[in-house]
This record gives C-alpha cells, structure tokens and sequence, in this order.
C-alpha cells in the first residue's frame, strides 16, 4: 500500500501514530482488506467495492439503526463496526478509493473447521446476533444488495440468460439446466415461508471465515462483514453456514463422488441454533432452519450456472468451465441435503424435545 494513503489516513482519522505499516489481510473476495499496525494500536482497513455494494448509504443506515435501538452488549462477542472519521464520516476517501478504518479484533479467522464442538460455536454466534436484534422493524432495514437472498428473483435470472445465453449449450451445461429446472419445488417452498414467517434483521453471509474465533477455537470474539446485514429470514442464516460448513468438499472441488453432507457438523451447526433461539423465535421458523441448507445450495448453484450461461461476468473463474462446475458442485450438494432429509427430521424431532 502506497505510503501516501497511510499519511492521508493518518490524517483523516487523527491517529496519533508514528509509522505505520499495511498488509493484505484474510480470504475475502468482494473488498481488499489490510491489517495496519502502528507502535501502539492495530486497526483493519477495508478498500470498499461499490461495485458488488452499490449502495452505502444503505450499509450506513442499517449499521446507524441497530446501535441506536440496541444494546450490543447483550452481544457475547464484538460487532466490530467502521470507526467515524474526523468529519464524522464511515467513508473516506483515499487516492481515489472509498476506505473504511475497523479496529482489530485479535483471533483466528478459518475458512474451515473440523469438529461438532466447533461448528456449534458458530451457529451459536450467528444465532445470537438474530437474537438479539429480533425485534428490529424490518422496514427501517434497507437492502444493501438488491433481492440477494430471493430465490424467485434467481430463477427469473436463471431464465432470462437461457433464452439468451453467451455461450454455446453443450451436453454437461444442459445436465445441469435440467437439473435446476427440475427443483423450482424448493420455489414452492420458499414462497409459502416468504408469506408464513416474518422477516428480522439477519447477517446474510453466515461463511466460517466471518467470524473471529478465541485462539483455541473455544469461543467466537466477533463476527465480521457485517455489509450485508438488512430484513431476512432466519432460515438465510442457518443455511448459508450448513452450505458452507456441513459440506465435505469445498465449492471448486471437482470430487463430484466425495461431496457429501457431514451430519457430525451439521448437528452441531442445527443444535447451536436451537440452543439459542428455541424459545426465542416462532415454531414455525425453528421448522424452516433445516430448508435453508437445501434453498442457500439451490441459489448458489443457480448462480454459478447463470453467470456460466452468461458468459462468466460475475464470478472470477481460472477456466471457461469453472462456474459450470461449481454449479455441479452445489447440485451434488443439494441432492446430498435432500438425501438427508428423514435424519434431519429426526435430528430435529431429539432438540424439538430438549429444547421445546
């Protein structure tokens, strides 16, 4: 990083440091993230994208009305938000780059995890931020990115690219349009809860690497990237975490025969929910968590074959292949979770009884 940036942030914030030194920081995609260190303090400096974000105002907003009707105290671990600079500001502008400055929360970041105890901890971190924001109005919660989290807006994409794709259809891209075809059931489902549950101020991008874990793994210091918290359901949350974290491959893996569902983890992550919001939140989205596992996998695989049909404008790809087989990827993944569904039924049925 170029020294004059730091000098500018220096100034822009009023540090009272002396020389410090920026280097890139964690396995983020979407902003280029540094961790600075002075003599003194530590802090994370993120270059903003306002291409994947355009709005952030709206990020601003959300941020703004959670702190000022509640306590993040109540909060077992840090939110830790962009510190104002000295106009006041959570965005500055530096060489032509929107920055924002976070204080650094020591830890550990992992992009995976290997035990059940682990994966509770997690889920119990993600549950306790829709705990206690559960009573946000979810209309003063603007959306950060339009219909992220809306499956029906996905298959209208998912559509329009097939009527007029970039790329020549071939016979693996057509298994693979059939397939998604094939589970607009989920739609069905997705719809019906869309009416049936209310909508609460959720995380969004529930990934493992959001979050700062204690140094032995025991505990979870804060979660992070907070960008995309606005109005959602519940089942959003669960469910990006299960994809991500209950699967045995990751989503580049070409090892279409080992991916499976980990149900060690997955307990875990479905026990950590219940023991902090049984009680909390309504019987009816206790019932929808395990639908978020299957519905989050569904959007990612559309996704990623949509952007194929497209020609590969969105996601970053190494060959012209690669989103095709992410999109194989994830469909592995859902026909595994839908293979699962009368263990996790029962799996639901023993903390339905422990905790209900």
């Amino acid at each position: 990083m170029k020294e004059t940036i730091l000098d500018a942030l220096k100034s822009a914030y009023a540090l009272d440091e002396g020389q410090m030194v920026a280097n890139r920081f964690g396995s983020g995609h979407i902003h280029k993230t540094y961790k600075v260190d002075g003599p003194n303090k530590s802090y994370i400096l993120q270059e903003f994208n306002d291409t994947v974000f355009k709005y952030p105002e709206r990020i601003s907003n959300n941020l703004g009305y959670l702190l000022e009707n509640f306590d993040p105290a109540k909060l077992p671990f840090v939110l830790p938000l962009p510190i104002p600079n000295r106009k006041g500001k959570l965005f500055t502008t530096l060489d032509g780059g929107q920055y924002r400055l976070f204080p650094f929360v020591t830890g550990l970041t992992r992009d995976d995890i290997e035990q059940k105890e682990q994966a509770e901890i997690a889920a119990e971190a993600f549950a306790y931020f829709v705990k206690v924001f559960s009573k946000t109005d979810p209309g003063k919660l603007q959306d950060t990115i339009q219909d992220f989290h809306n499956l029906e807006w996905r298959y209208e994409q998912f559509d329009k690219a097939l009527k007029n794709p970039a790329i020549k259809i071939d016979k693996e891209t057509e298994e693979m349009i059939v397939y998604y075809e094939a589970r607009k059931e989920l739609l069905k489902q997705f719809r019906i809860y869309r009416d049936q549950l209310p909508l609460r101020a959720t995380h969004n991008d529930t990934k493992i690497n959001n979050l700062i874990f204690s140094e032995d793994l025991k505990k979870v210091n804060a979660v992070i990237d907070l960008d995309t918290i606005m109005a959602g359901f519940v089942f959003y949350d669960f469910g990006d975490l299960a994809r991500t974290v209950a699967c045995t491959r990751d989503e580049s893996s070409l090892d279409w025969g080992n991916i499976h569902v980990d149900m060690v983890k997955y307990e875990g992550l479905l026990e950590g929910f219940y023991t902090v919001l049984a009680g909390q939140i309504t019987e009816k989205e206790m019932e929808s968590i395990p639908f978020g596992a299957e519905m989050m996998t569904l959007i990612m695989g559309l996704r990623f074959l949509t952007d194929h049909l497209m020609g590969n404008v969105y996601y970053q790809v190494d060959y012209k292949e690669q989103n095709l087989h992410r999109s194989k990827n994830q469909a592995e993944l859902l026909t595994a979770f839908m293979g699962k569904r009368p263990e996790i039924q029962a799996l639901e049925s023993r903390l339905k009884k422990k905790f209900l």
